[in-house]
């Protein structure tokens, strides 16, 4: 099972599966404003490594950071999390949920159904 992480955390993920690896000034330059400390984008990162979505290679005298943890994984395990603890367990209730509060027309649902069947044939 993997962790859940905290709105930080999660920010510092996005950017490094955006950019693939990087230093801590190489995140942050991709963070938007107001730009964290470099302190505490580099605890977050340790922080990270402790849970084992990140870890690094030397270079120079510094680290590279890179995500070890894919983002379809993390995103697939968050989805399934939100079903269990809002919805029940039932992805049923949650595209109902969703369809009612976002009042989602028959187009889009056809669309949507299509992409589902779609992606299940392959």
């Amino acid at each position: 099972m993997i962790k859940q992480l905290t709105k930080a955390e999660e920010e510092i993920m996005q950017v490094l599966w955006q950019l693939e690896e990087g230093n801590v000034k190489d995140i942050i330059e991709v963070l938007s404003h107001p730009k964290p400390a470099y302190n505490t984008v580099s605890t977050i990162i340790r922080i990270l490594e402790t849970k084992e979505f990140v870890t690094h290679r030397q270079e120079g005298k510094g680290y590279i950071y890179f995500p070890i943890v894919k983002k379809a994984e993390y995103s697939n395990s968050s989805l399934n999390k939100l079903v269990e603890n809002y919805f029940q367990g039932s992805f049923k209730n949650m595209v109902s949920f969703f369809v009612k509060k976002n009042d989602i027309d028959l187009k889009d649902m056809e669309a949507l159904l299509n992409e589902i069947k779609k992606n299940k044939d392959e």
